[in-house]
């Protein structure tokens, strides 16, 4: 398998900054859960699980992974002031660490401002410079705002689908670095 540099643990853009996101962002992770879509694969459950703590054993977790993988998840906050409004990241999901799959996600309140654009842009600029050549993002068909963002970063439908009748198929998106 090809050596891959890290990721970096913090980035910097005009708006924003990403940092490597830490168990102690568990309740705002949670938050951005229980906002999702009703279709989403992953959600508060009715007995409200995953709870907190739960969240935070998730975090810990990914980020021992990402001690193995260089990859990982990173806050995103406003230059301008504190405040989680979300996160983005490279991570395995459903790709390869030699192609990883780029994750984002905002707070609602935070959609509209070209925050997910930018922090997708930076990371991808990373990625290009841990060596790999390609990413992949698969986004649900009904997810048209994903959709926009990924195409303003040059990602292209590869044709590929992951088939759900329930939630909706996923669309494999993908891009040259």
């Amino acid at each position: 398998m090809t050596e891959f540099a890290p990721m970096p643990r913090e980035l910097h853009t005009e708006r924003l900054r990403l940092r490597w996101w830490l168990p102690s962002d568990s309740a705002d992770v949670r938050r951005l859960w229980s906002e999702r879509d009703p279709r989403s694969l992953r959600l508060i459950d009715a007995d409200g699980h995953p709870t907190e703590n739960e969240m935070r054993d998730r975090i810990s977790a990914q980020l021992d992974e990402g001690e193995s993988t260089g990859l990982g998840m990173l806050a995103i906050e406003l230059q301008s002031g504190p405040g989680f409004i979300g996160y983005c990241g490279l991570t395995v999901g459903s790709a390869t660490q030699e192609e990883p799959e780029i994750a984002f996600e905002l707070f609602r309140s935070a959609h509209g401002r070209g925050y997910a654009t930018e922090a997708a842009q930076a990371v991808i600029d990373v990625a290009r410079g841990t060596g790999r050549s390609r990413l992949w993002a698969t986004v649900r068909e009904w997810n048209t705002a994903s959709l926009r963002v990924l195409a303003k970063l040059d990602f292209f439908d590869s044709g590929r689908r992951t088939e759900d009748a329930e939630r909706g198929s996923s669309v494999w998106m993908t891009r040259d670095l």
